[in-house]
């Protein structure tokens, strides 16, 4: 997916809610600002979002020498999730199709997402659980269910801290010896690592690796060699949020993208209404 005209004004803000956790310095986050400014009128546009994404996090990182800002937030939203996670689990147990629910759940987990949104707090995710189990989906959980069922190799593409236990949720429900799930590669937003993987319980489950890159997303090209090795040999790829969509959407692979959609370029682009929740096979 490009970068459209759209997403300049998301990184402004995007780049000045990051600085304003790192850091309560106002000249650093003029600093940031400004360089952002700058960078955004240079970018090429044909470049996916998530790559301005990684430029305006490092330069926060640089310029407050905070390395990884978001650290508290995603300890928060991590306990948080694992607290509701027995019954999350019990729900899926008791469910006339734990499968569509758990898809459900894994969906709703989406909206912990500090790149898009910086005030989410637990009534937000309650309010959004209560709307996935219900709301009609854009996509075909079908034939997901179908590619699940023929699938050697999954490869699981995970999203952020806080959402990682609602997909595990998801995972329970899958072969799971079959399934590899992907984290970052380093701190970006609120985006998983392999610390919030092994705190979590994923590690447990299923094989975990992360895919050497702090982009908010998957840019293949800057991905390690050992992850694009696994991606190119999965034959079911399940891609978790945004970043994810943004970097693969044209990727011909058998991709299905679980998100909740958050904004006009999403949403636009998948034919779909702001705040839908999708199922979206890579075309």
């Amino acid at each position: 997916m490009k970068t459209t005209y759209d997403c300049i004004p998301c990184f402004i803000r995007q780049a000045l809610d990051a600085a304003r956790l790192a850091t309560s310095d106002e000249k650093i986050h003029e600093q940031v600002l400004r360089g952002v400014l700058a960078a955004a009128s240079k970018m090429n546009l044909d470049q996916s979002p998530p790559v301005m994404g990684q430029y305006i996090h490092k330069l926060i990182r640089e310029l407050s020498g905070h390395d990884d800002p978001y650290k508290k937030i995603k300890d928060r939203f991590n306990n948080f999730a694992l607290k509701l996670y027995p019954d999350l689990q019990q729900r899926i147990k008791t469910s006339s199709n734990p499968m569509d629910t758990a898809i459900r759940m894994a969906i709703a987990g989406n909206i912990i997402d500090f790149g898009v949104n910086a005030k989410i707090d637990n009534s937000i995710i309650f309010d959004t659980i209560e709307q996935a189990m219900s709301v009609q989906l854009f996509g075909n959980i079908d034939i997901l269910c179908d590619s699940i069922d023929t699938a050697k190799n999954i490869l699981y593409l995970g999203d952020n801290c806080g959402e990682i236990v609602f997909d595990r949720l998801l995972i329970e429900q899958l072969p799971v010896h079959k399934v590899t799930f992907v984290v970052r590669g380093g701190p970006i937003i609120n985006d998983a690592t392999m610390a919030d993987a092994r705190e979590t319980g994923m590690t447990e489950l299923v094989t975990v690796m992360d895919n050497g890159s702090n982009v908010p997303g998957t840019v293949l090209e800057k991905c390690s060699k050992e992850f694009r090795e696994c991606f190119a040999h999965a034959d079911l790829i399940i891609a978790k949020g945004q970043g994810n969509y943004e970097t693969l959407s044209s990727c011909e692979k058998n991709i299905f993208f679980l998100l909740k959609a958050k904004c006009q370029v999403i949403s636009g682009h998948m034919g779909c209404e702001p705040g839908s929740f999708i199922v979206k096979r890579s075309s």
